[in-house]
């Protein structure tokens, strides 16, 4: 795999990629043929974080009806994604991404500004991938609430360009 090949228009094929979850590895590549929404966010059991696993959690049925997995990537440890996944009930798997692979992938590292100090973080994105592997919307930098609607009806809309 290329980590440094970001999709960064619509439309350009998903390079595969490989990576830990809760449930074990996820191959993009064995995925073809459902949509995956791919959420980042910065750290599990933070609030912003936590109210958009929680939607994305509540919307989890119609996700499924509409033909998309979900997956939520952070750096966070298995052991912490864990935790997380069953102290909210989420019904989707996270992916631990410790060593920044997927991140770099999707080009989600970035300068941050905390209490005064430059820290290196995750920007908080998502990304709809249509069934046939193709980088269909993305979000960069949004707010967590009412996040998980709009890329529901997205969802609901979109054709691979």
């Amino acid at each position: 795999m290329t980590t440094n090949a970001t999709p960064s228009a619509l439309g350009l094929t998903v390079p595969n990629f490989t990576a830990a979850t809760t449930g074990g590895d996820f191959k993009l590549a064995t995925h073809r043929g459902t949509a995956v929404v791919l959420y980042f966010y910065p750290k599990d059991n933070t609030p912003g974080c936590t109210t958009e696993a929680m939607q994305f959690r509540d919307l989890h049925p119609e996700f499924l009806q509409a033909g998309a997995r979900i997956l939520g990537v952070s750096r966070d440890s298995l052991k912490s994604h864990t935790g997380f996944k069953e102290k909210l009930g989420l019904p989707f798997d996270l992916i631990s991404d410790g060593d920044e692979t997927v991140c770099r992938l999707f080009d989600v590292i970035k300068m941050k500004n905390m209490y005064g100090k430059q820290v290196k973080g995750i920007e908080r994105s998502t990304f709809l991938i249509s069934p046939e592997g193709c980088l269909t919307q993305e979000w960069r930098g949004i707010r967590a609430d009412g996040h998980a609607a709009e890329v529901l009806n997205a969802l609901r809309k979109f054709s691979c360009p």
